[in-house]
């Protein structure tokens, strides 16, 4: 005889006695379907849990040691990231020509549907990130490619991308981007804008 628990339930089978097919396939059933359930719990309970992970953010040692850096920082001589509108970079004053150069603009679509597209639409809707719509309208060209190619501190520094990030609430990845994929996404972001 054994016992098979379903759940909050213990079957008693005996192998030795003789059921009908439907006891049995109900039986298998009644497994199964507990088993699948306590999966499904499982797999809930991880995802749940990898959320609060991902959103939980640092530890209070974490943002002392951050703010201890950004008052060191504003009592230096240089420009604070409020005073910057270029952002925390490389990437100071650049200049744009006012006509679109389509050549860049079709790497930085190659750039854009490989690494961007699945979290930023190329309208003012959000997905998981803003739209691009009129965003070099809003920001310098050095800001959005010292944000591209220098997020986490951009992120942690800088106003303009703190405030972003609270909209959002997601933090960009790093995607790791060139210098020149930096300029190449900015042009193709400014050809999205209308530039011709």
């Amino acid at each position: 005889m054994i016992f098979i628990s379903l759940g909050q339930f213990l079957v008693k089978y005996d192998p030795n006695h003789i059921y009908p097919d439907h006891t049995l396939l109900t039986l298998h059933h009644n497994l199964c379907t507990t088993k699948l359930l306590t999966m499904k719990k499982l797999l809930l309970l991880a995802g749940i849990a990898a959320m609060i992970y991902a959103c939980g953010g640092g530890t209070q040692q974490d943002n002392t040691a951050s703010d201890e850096a950004s008052s060191s920082a504003s009592s230096s001589s240089t420009p604070t990231p409020a005073d910057n509108p270029d952002g925390v970079g490389k990437f100071k004053d650049v200049q744009i020509p006012e006509k679109l150069d389509a050549a860049l603009a079709e790497k930085g679509q190659s750039v854009y549907d490989v690494k961007c597209s699945s979290c930023h639409k190329l309208s003012d809707e959000r997905l998981v990130g803003p739209g691009w719509k009129d965003v070099t309208k809003r920001n310098t060209a050095a800001w959005i490619m010292n944000f591209v190619t220098n997020v986490d501190e951009m992120l942690n520094t800088d106003p303009k991308a703190q405030a972003q990030l609270e909209i959002c609430l997601v933090r960009m990845p790093n995607q790791n981007l060139s210098d020149e994929d930096a300029r190449n996404v900015y042009e193709f972001m400014r050809k999205n804008d209308g530039v011709q």
